[in-house]
């Protein structure tokens, strides 16, 4: 095999000869040997090329890049994004704080654009104010997105609503029957609910815009030109379309990361609906008030028995959030002093956890769009319940209600207590109670 040998001060490494990389990737391909570990998002990678690019435009204008040097590391850098130079899959559990793979775009740029990694790529750069800068790019994008598929979620839910809106059910509290409400509320609950998760989602993007570039190594700009400090954020933000704006304290945007543990506590709630409401699908499908789409056998022993695999896979998927946002927590809390040493982690489960959220939110929206209400059994269900005399109370009282309930449990017939309704009706007259129970009377916010 042809190779070829690089040196640092360390030593000489011998690489292929047609290695996209040099020898300091090649050097943390070798310390970090983590088979299970996720490799370097490419959300990740993606938004670490946008601020390459920035930071090579901005060295240009400022006369610290020769043009033609320049050129070719803004279309190197183009290339990065758009998937065409292929990088190694660096595994995102590495020590230094991203160094690795700061110095990996570094390389991957330079020997595609024949310029110096260190000194003309990384010109006037740390990892430090690049790669913190690159998650909240990427997690911006990912905030986007995300919040897209939130959006669709909460309309198939209120189209759920709609349709569900004339169907009267019994409400359960405590796992037992509780007042009467209509099917169509319990949806437009759950679309409530993803409506504060689209809004919380869009709002946090401000919580990331604020970005430390410039600030090289502990945020006071050491080795960068002045010009350079207050011209590059500029350049990011035409690169990227994001409205970003360099923090007025570097040494704090550089040294402390408590803002992705914002970011991450929104998705944590996200996650927490999404299990809650995945649970209450489950719920409702077992006890027969409607049916969830059939997507595959559910069984290799028992036939014909369908699962609810779509609410189950979601809802792993909120319980691996809620574990990712544990580890963004405890990463942004174990930073010590100027530095974050454990940004990859931070940024590797960050970044994952908007995609996983994204998936599952899509995977529930497409399954609930072939939710079907079993309008029968709901009848059937709010017609034998006592509990539906609750709603009788502002028109006989507490007691009547009482008495009312219990003579019909004291019936001796069995089939005598099959249809509660019925007997309502028979007691009460059918007027009163056709009114009391219609769903524009259930869903009236108080009696008048």
């Amino acid at each position: 095999m042809n190779t070829r040998t690089e040196k640092d001060f360390l030593g000489d490494v011998e690489l292929p000869a047609d290695a996209p990389y040099g020898i300091h990737t090649a050097r943390a391909l070798a310390n970090f040997p983590i088979p299970a570990s996720p490799p370097v998002p490419a959300s990740l990678v993606a938004a670490l090329a946008q601020v390459k690019k920035a930071c090579a435009l901005a060295n240009r204008e400022l006369g610290f890049l020769a043009p033609e040097k320049a050129a070719a590391i803004v279309y190197a850098c183009e290339k990065i994004q758009a998937s065409n130079i292929a990088h190694p899959p660096l595994p995102a559990l590495q020590g230094g704080a991203g160094t690795s793979t700061n110095m990996m775009l570094n390389e991957l740029i330079g020997i595609d654009a024949g310029a110096h990694p260190i000194e003309e790529v990384n010109l006037h750069q740390s990892t430090n104010d690049v790669y913190p800068t690159a998650v909240k790019v990427a997690a911006i994008n990912g905030l986007r997105a995300l919040a897209e598929k939130v959006e669709a979620l909460q309309g198939t839910f209120q189209r759920l609503e709609n349709k569900f809106a004339h169907i009267p059910t019994l409400g359960k509290t405590e796992m037992v029957d509780a007042v009467p409400l209509t099917l169509g509320a319990e949806f437009g609950a759950f679309a409530e609910a993803f409506a504060r998760d689209r809004w919380r989602t869009f709002k946090c993007e401000e919580r990331l815009r604020v970005v430390n570039l410039g600030g090289t190594a502990v945020g006071t700009g050491l080795t960068a030109p002045r010009s350079y400090i207050f011209h590059v954020t500029d350049k990011l933000r035409e690169v990227t379309g994001i409205g970003l704006s360099r923090g007025e304290n570097l040494v704090d945007q550089t040294a402390n990361a408590d803002a992705f543990v914002e970011v991450s506590g929104i998705m944590k709630a996200c996650a927490a609906n999404l299990l809650k409401i995945c649970g209450d699908l489950r719920l409702l499908h077992m006890n027969r008030k409607i049916k969830l789409p059939a997507v595959q056998a559910g069984s290799s022993i028992m036939p014909g028995k369908v699962n609810p695999v779509i609410l189950e896979s979601v809802m792993q998927i909120g319980i691996k959030v809620q574990a990712n946002d544990f580890i963004v927590t405890e990463c942004a809390s174990r930073g010590s002093l100027q530095i974050n040493e454990f940004m990859p982690l931070l940024a590797s489960a960050l970044l994952e956890s908007m995609e996983l959220l994204g998936a599952a939110c899509g995977m529930l929206a497409k399954h609930a769009e072939g939710i079907a209400a079993d309008e029968a059994e709901c009848e059937r269900q709010f017609n034998s319940s006592v509990e539906i005399v609750t709603a009788f109370l502002p028109a006989i009282g507490y007691g009547k209600a009482t008495e009312l309930a219990q003579k019909f449990k004291d019936r001796t017939d069995p089939a005598d207590r099959t249809d509660f309704k019925r007997f309502l009706v028979q007691e009460l007259g059918e007027a009163l109670v056709t009114r009391t129970l219609s769903p524009q009377n259930l869903m009236a916010l108080g009696h008048r």
